[in-house]
C-alpha cells in the first residue's frame, strides 16, 4: 500500500510523530502513559514475577519522580510503610552508586548485586523524571539469582522495562 503524504510527513518530518497539518483526522498516537497506568503496569508486572519465582521477587516497590528540583515519591508498596521515607537516602545508596554516570532512557534498568537487607537492589527508568525502585528486604541480587526460578521471572521484569521504554510514564 502506498503511504499518502500525511503519513511520509508523520514519519519523517516531525520529531514528535505527530503533525497537525499533515496527520489525517481521526489518526493520533495512543496518549502518554499516566501514573495510575503506570502503577497498574507494575502491579500486574509484579504479580507475574511472583508466579514464576513461586515466592515474592521484591518485596517492596517505590515509584519515583526525580527532577533537578525536587524528589517525590509517587507510589510505595511494602512491609515498611511506616518507616521506608526515613531511610529512603540511605536505602538508595548501593543502587545510586550502581548507577552513577549512566545516561538511563525510558526502559533502561539496572540491578546492583550486593544490596543487603533495605537497601534497594533494582531499578527500572520510567519515563523522563520517573523511576521504579525494587527490593527484596531478605535477600540481595547475588541470592536471587543463584534460584532458577529467577530466569523465569527475569522475563516478566524486562517486559515492563520494554512496556515503558515503548509508553513512557510522563
Amino acid at each position: 500500500m502506498t503511504p499518502t503524504c500525511g503519513e511520509i510527513l508523520y514519519d519523517f518530518l516531525t520529531p514528535t510523530g505527530y503533525n497537525v497539518l499533515a496527520t489525517p483526522p481521526g489518526w493520533r498516537k495512543m496518549p502518554a502513559m499516566n501514573l495510575a497506568d503506570a502503577r497498574t503496569a507494575v502491579i500486574h508486572a509484579m504479580g507475574r514475577m511472583n508466579a514464576a519465582h513461586q515466592k515474592p521477587l521484591f518485596d517492596e516497590w517505590v515509584l519515583i519522580k526525580l527532577t533537578p528540583d525536587q524528589g517525590a515519591i509517587l507510589a510505595y508498596e511494602g512491609p515498611r510503610v511506616d518507616s521506608y521515607k526515613s531511610r529512603f537516602q540511605a536505602d538508595l545508596g548501593p543502587l545510586r552508586a550502581e548507577m552513577k554516570g549512566q545516561l538511563m532512557e525510558a526502559g533502561d534498568f539496572e540491578f546492583t548485586p550486593h544490596a543487603h537487607e533495605t537497601h534497594f537492589d533494582a531499578c527500572i527508568r520510567l519515563g523522563p523524571a520517573a523511576y521504579l525502585i525494587c527490593n527484596h528486604t531478605g535477600k540481595t541480587m547475588t541470592e536471587i539469582r543463584q534460584d532458577p526460578l529467577w530466569l523465569e521471572a527475569q522475563k516478566h521484569f524486562l517486559n515492563l522495562a520494554t512496556k515503558f521504554r515503548d509508553d513512557p510514564l510522563t
